[in-house]
């Protein structure tokens, strides 16, 4: 055998390389979206002209305070922290998996030494024989002629990518929950400043009671429904500082900190005066005006949807790794270096040797195993389109019911404060006349009760509102200004070609 053949067969495999790239993969379709080509029509709704597609939370967040929190959840939140470790530990798999389409050359080195008896040799004497060799070796490198390998590594990179748009999606999540746990604890807030209020007013009406009762002016009955409502508001102001210390305590997790003094003290301090805490619950948090855009925008900024694209890709790519299983599978293995009998001799010269071994395995009877697997591969991306139909559909459904909720929402909180400013002018009068002696003490308990029941309704209305802006940024897939994950390395044009990163 020539010395030459070793070049030779070093070329014959950079061939074998340049023509390997044949995919048995199907080609990826994008499936039509269920969904209807225009969202539900929300009547009498304004002209929004703030899109989700050109917000980020922190444009979104009209608060300082909250941005801030925000900004907290994301550096510290725990389950976050999770999901960017698993991300991590995808993009080590994709790498891992990749690194099979790329021969894997190394140093080896070893010898052997042995003692044969005379029997087993020419000779007739016993004889101690011995072999060493140094040099590059080619571990059994499989060429990729029907694109197994290569669909291996697709459809890792589909899960990886996967995985990067889950991260993306907690990313946008935390921010919304940590925005709707802040309106909660702020709405909690205003409720229980309201029932200090409330205390205070019904603990002087008490007083005027007992002083009235004492002139003879008012009855029993009028002492204990203002001992009544009265307690009713003690309990009221309990049940509000429980609330707000629970919804702190949800806010604190959220965020990940030790303490959230530092960050609510501000907020806490409203409750200080009552005017400046009327005048600023009138104060939105969120930007007001998000426009939906169209339906078919879902299918880029939402990250549930994107994942869902990328495991049907991952699926596709498995199906031609499954189709390469029936072909032929052609490894080789290779040697270059010294070789001798003796180790001083190791790296003489004419001490080159070299070994080429190609190997070609073509299954004849496996049993039904690669057939199994072609049948399990095709029902997985069955299995895929459905998800990612159901991905689409259930994006809408949320993206309709948080439409309808800010559109309704707003025009009930309208007419809420309509509701809340009649009542309270309702109060004053009733209160006027009844310290005048003109209406009885029942009538003024009422306006009382209405008073406290509609600025409490208001109150609810506003957060709802709020509420519901910050679930409708989120469903429409807004995004997050943070560092986005590791980008996959480039793999080919074709994967730069759909999209995929660099």
């Amino acid at each position: 055998m020539s010395m030459h053949f070793f070049p030779r067969a070093l070329c014959a495999l950079a061939a074998s390389l340049v023509l390997a790239g044949c995919s048995l993969a199907p080609v990826h379709q994008r499936p039509q979206a269920p969904i209807p080509a225009h969202w539900p029509q929300q009547d009498s709704a304004p002209v929004l002209s703030s899109s989700a597609a050109t917000l980020d939370w922190n444009s979104f967040i009209a608060d300082r305070q909250l941005r801030q929190l925000v900004d907290l959840a994301q550096a510290h939140n725990r389950d976050l922290r999770q999901t960017l470790l698993n991300v991590e530990a995808a993009r080590a798999l994709y790498q891992v998996q990749r690194a099979d389409r790329l021969p894997g050359v190394g140093l080896q080195g070893g010898g052997t030494r042995q003692r044969l008896p005379g029997d087993m040799n020419a000779t007739g004497q016993p004889q101690v024989q011995g072999s060493w060799q140094a040099g590059l070796g080619l571990a059994a490198f499989e060429l990729d002629l029907f694109g197994r390998v290569r669909n291996l590594s697709e459809a890792a990179l589909g899960e990886y990518l996967a995985t990067e748009e889950a991260a993306r999606a907690a990313r946008i999540s935390l921010g919304a929950e940590v925005v709707q746990a802040y309106l909660s604890r702020d709405g909690t807030l205003r409720r229980l400043q309201l029932a200090q209020r409330t205390l205070q007013s019904r603990e002087s009406s008490l007083r005027l009671t007992v002083q009235r009762r004492q002139a003879g002016t008012a009855t029993a009955l009028d002492h204990q429904d203002a001992l009544g409502l009265a307690a009713q508001a003690r309990a009221d102001v309990e049940r509000s500082e429980r609330e707000l210390r629970q919804a702190g305590n949800a806010l604190l997790l959220l965020t990940g900190v030790e303490d959230l003094a530092p960050y609510l003290s501000a907020q806490s301090a409203q409750s200080a005066g009552s005017a400046q805490s009327a005048k600023s619950s009138d104060v939105p948090l969120l930007l007001q005006d998000l426009s939906a855009g169209t339906p078919s925008e879902l299918l880029i900024h939402r990250p549930d949807i994107q994942a869902a694209e990328h495991r049907l890709r991952a699926r596709s790519a498995d199906i031609g790794a499954a189709r390469a299983a029936f072909f032929p599978r052609i490894s080789l293995t290779g040697f270059l270096g010294s070789s001798s009998a003796d180790l001083s001799d190791l790296f003489r010269s004419g001490q080159r040797a070299w070994s080429f071994t190609p190997q070609v395995t073509l299954p004849l009877f496996d049993g039904g195993r690669n057939r199994a697997n072609l049948d399990l591969a095709v029902l997985r991306k069955d299995m895929a389109v459905a998800a990612y139909e159901q991905a689409i559909q259930t994006a809408f459904r949320e993206v309709a019911d948080a439409l309808a909720a800010t559109d309704t929402l707003r025009r009930e909180e309208a007419a809420r404060l309509a509701l809340r400013d009649s009542s309270r002018e309702s109060l004053r009068l009733a209160q006027a006349r009844y310290q005048a002696g003109v209406d009885d003490h029942l009538r003024y308990l009422d306006a009382q009760r209405n008073a406290f029941a509609n600025e409490s309704a208001y109150i609810d209305t506003v957060t709802q509102r709020q509420l519901a802006l910050a679930q409708l940024f989120r469903v429409l897939g807004g995004s997050w200004t943070a560092p986005p994950p590791h980008s996959a390395p480039n793999t080919s044009g074709k994967a730069a070609s759909r999209g995929m990163p660099p």
